[in-house]
């Protein structure tokens, strides 16, 4: 087990992370204002280079790491003590526990000199900063009345959007924002407002309780909305303590054991499935028991206090290694392989230019003549490209909406069974008979259909993923094909225009692939390995909020909620008096199973467009990207020539002179680029 010792070092850790990310921000910038030179001296030089698309890449890269923090998002039903695991966490009992806070609303906690809470409005209206008292006054209910909006499925502060809740925590100094989310499984919308946030978090904390181990509703998120999604999750079993305080004799050291090995296989029998990463069993390292309260006691009263026995040191230390190395490797590397792309294109661009110089202009217009025909060559590769990318775009477009009608169609066929478990309970069965009970029956059974209607679309939106990510996967492998015919005609533009054998640029350690096509191919996202969770660089294109446009747009759950009315649910009560219980459920089924089936062929055909659109949206952003980025390259590599031309008739450029400035341009990005390349390496060994 681990002490204080093990959280000084999680700090010290995160505080090494964010100086490195730092001093690699500082690079990426300093490379920005070597280029902005270079590109204002070549005006009364030898003529801009164009390094547009590099500045735009570099720069962004630079934002990325500056503004970078790593973010936490807490999920996990009511009343599973997150709070209290918050606060047990930072260490300082910030964060109200003893009642439901906030249901509405997602908290994010970040550092902040002075103490202080923002709502964030809705609409358009302007920010509202509180004091935590007011916070809490105004925007807490307790589980009472929140268990009464959820039943009639409103929300409880309909005009807020979040509250940021800003605290001097040394924790959060180090990059951290935790993410506090409503309670799980409580309605549909608030479950849409945390998903939303996911895309935007580095891991998921979910908290679990030993004392209610795995609920349906538990699991039914975590296949909906977690599972599948390349998230990193971390599965937090609050409450251990309470196993021992469970047992007839809570000394007796046997039965303790029993119990918590018993309760360990309810938990593993559960999670297993989500602790799976590229074939490998990660559940050791991914699922904590936790003593929240035992923890939260003793930091309040002492902020180093030894933390043995509740869980926490081994839990910091996993999630030490996943922030302080898989998620800034990740992160570290994509900026290394921004900076020797653009390091690769300034060394080429300067072996091209200087040969050039001695060239008169007569000479220089014949060598651009003459590669003419490789132009034209350039934009047959992007074209091809185009017509790929069309190609899969109206396949997979089709191929989605239909097998999302199919589905649909198919529901019937098992309907009886799978809505068993969706039913409302026996007792609130026998409630239709009795008229003032009816109404609260008839919610019940709605939000049963609700969710039953929202498990289906969830499961089916898991294969439309799969299919997705295969078919981009297809279009990396074409990319990797076209790129490296454009490489070898690029090649061959530079030995017509310089006379020599092109060779590759020792700023590159890969194969030399173009730029635009390791963008298209995804291998900005090395370090997951995983394509459909990259966003691919830092262009426009982010795969994992298409993602989630695509399985929202449509809104099948929201066209299914008007499907069964109060007057329908009770028409299907009908005759229910007449069976037992048993029977009873039966029929019920039944009944809303007639009233499905007659709505399922209209609905499936209303929604196949949508969806249809939907998935070639997300094609069409790819293909614009793509397509921007090889005009890019083109234009650059002629705009390079005409603007030497242009130069060297205007005016009498001196040889040595642009020579010195360029070799020494060169020189600089590569410094920059072997800076970073020293940091990332120093911070791979430690």
């Amino acid at each position: 087990m681990m002490s204080t010792a093990k959280t000084n070092r999680f700090l010290q850790d995160l505080d090494r992370v964010a100086r490195v990310r730092q001093e690699v921000a500082s690079s990426l910038s300093r490379m920005v204002a070597k280029l902005q030179k270079s590109e204002l001296a070549a005006q009364t030089g030898s003529g801009a280079m164009g390094f547009d698309r590099d500045l735009a890449d570099l720069t962004k890269a630079s934002t990325n790491l500056q503004q970078g923090v790593f973010r936490l998002m807490v999920l996990g039903d009511m009343k599973r003590g997150k709070s209290t695991f918050l606060n047990a966490l930072i260490g300082e009992n910030i964060l109200p526990s003893d009642v439901n806070p906030c249901t509405a609303l997602l908290t994010v906690l970040r550092y902040g000199e002075q103490k202080k809470v923002t709502v964030h409005f809705k609409d358009g209206k302007l920010p509202e900063s509180i004091d935590f008292s007011a916070f809490k006054t105004k925007y807490t209910i307790d589980p009472a009345e929140a268990k009464k909006l959820e039943e009639s499925n409103k929300p409880a502060f309909p005009d807020v959007d979040y509250a940021v809740v800003e605290y001097p925590l040394e924790l959060l100094s180090k990059g951290i924002e935790i993410i506090d989310s409503p309670g799980l499984n409580d309605t549909e919308a608030r479950n849409e407002l945390s998903l939303g946030y996911l895309n935007n978090c580095h891991a998921v904390l979910f908290v679990l309780s030993a004392s209610q181990p795995c609920t349906l509703g538990e699991r039914r998120y975590l296949e909906n909305y977690v599972k599948d999604r390349g998230l990193s999750v971390f599965f937090l079993i609050n409450a251990w303590d309470r196993v021992k305080e469970s047992l007839i004799d809570p000394d007796d050291a046997t039965e303790l054991a029993e119990a918590e090995g018993k309760l360990d296989r309810v938990f593993k029998a559960n999670l297993a499935e989500y602790c799976q990463v590229d074939g490998y069993d990660i559940y050791d390292e991914r699922v904590f028991s936790l003593s929240s309260i035992t923890a939260l006691r003793r930091r309040i009263k002492d902020k180093e206090a030894d933390l043995v026995g509740t869980g926490f040191p081994p839990f910091i230390n996993a999630l030490n290694t996943f922030l302080t190395q898989e998620r800034a490797i990740s992160e570290l590397r994509q900026a290394r392989i921004i900076a020797k792309q653009t390091c690769s294109h300034v060394t080429e661009a300067v072996a091209r230019r200087i040969p050039l110089l001695d060239t008169n202009v007569i000479e220089l217009k014949a060598k651009i003549a003459a590669i003419e025909p490789q132009f034209i060559q350039l934009q047959s590769i992007r074209d091809v490209f185009r017509d790929d990318i069309r190609r899969v775009r109206d396949r997979q477009a089709r191929s989605i909406a239909d097998s999302m009608k199919t589905y649909l169609l198919q529901l019937e066929d098992t309907f009886e069974a799978d809505f068993q478990a969706y039913q409302p309970s026996d007792l609130q069965l026998l409630d239709f008979f009795s008229g003032s009970k009816r109404e609260q029956f008839n919610q019940s059974a709605q939000k049963g259909f609700q969710q039953y209607i929202n498990d289906k679309y969830a499961a089916w939106t898991l294969s439309a993923q799969k299919e997705l990510t295969a078919a981009f996967s297809e279009l990396s492998a074409q990319a990797q094909k076209h790129g490296g015919d454009y490489q070898n005609i690029t090649q061959e533009m530079a030995e017509k225009l310089t006379g020599k054998i092109h060779t590759r640029s020792k700023a590159l350690d890969d194969d030399g692939t173009p730029a635009w096509a390791k963008w298209a191919m995804g291998l900005f996202s090395i370090a997951s390995g995983n394509f459909a969770v990259a966003a691919l660089a830092v262009g426009g294109f982010n795969f994992q909020s298409i993602m989630l446009n695509i399985f929202t747009t449509a809104g099948i759950a929201v066209v299914f909620g008007a499907l069964l009315g109060p007057i329908g649910i009770m028409a299907a009560g009908i005759g229910v008096a007449a069976f037992q219980v048993e029977h009873a459920r039966k029929y019920f089924a039944q009944e809303i199973k007639k009233q499905l089936v007659t709505k399922l062929p209209e609905i499936s055909q209303e929604q196949w467009q949508p969806i249809y659109s939907a998935v070639q949206e997300c094609f069409d952003n790819y293909e614009r990207e793509a397509i921007e980025r090889i005009d890019d390259d083109i234009n650059t590599r002629k705009v390079e020539l005409q603007n030497l031309v242009k130069q060297k008739e205007s005016q009498e450029i001196d040889r040595v002179t642009e020579v010195n400035r360029l070799q020494q341009f060169e020189a600089d990005v590569v410094k920059e680029s072997d800076s970073i390349e020293a940091f990332y390496q120093g911070f791979l060994n430690g």
